[in-house]
């Protein structure tokens, strides 16, 4: 009985480790390198890209629509984001940018 609990209680653990992130993940990155010398600047821009089902895409993630919806002209620094619900069923990318 007590190898059929540990049997068990090992699956769940593993289960629990290979599933993180599959039900919610917000993982936002720096797309820079030199974070010595970053400077954020006034402005921020937000571009998205979202995915559903696996099916349908849309939007524009990329960094000139951030760049016109946050009014910047001179890029100092990008990041991104990825938030994926339920294994990407769906999925939104972000760029920021920050400038002036």
């Amino acid at each position: 009985m007590k190898t059929k609990r540990l049997a068990a209680a090992l699956c769940a653990a593993l289960f629990v480790l290979v599933m993180q992130g599959c039900v919610y993940s917000s993982v936002p990155r720096p797309r820079d390198t030199d974070f010595d010398k970053t400077t954020l600047g006034s402005k921020v821009g937000r571009s998205y890209a979202h995915s559903l089902l696996w099916l349908v895409a849309w939007g524009d993630a990329g960094t000139e629509a951030a760049a016109k919806e946050g009014g910047i002209t001179t890029i100092t620094h990008a990041d991104v984001q990825v938030k994926l619900v339920l294994f990407g069923l769906y999925m939104r990318v972000s760029t920021v940018l920050y400038g002036d």
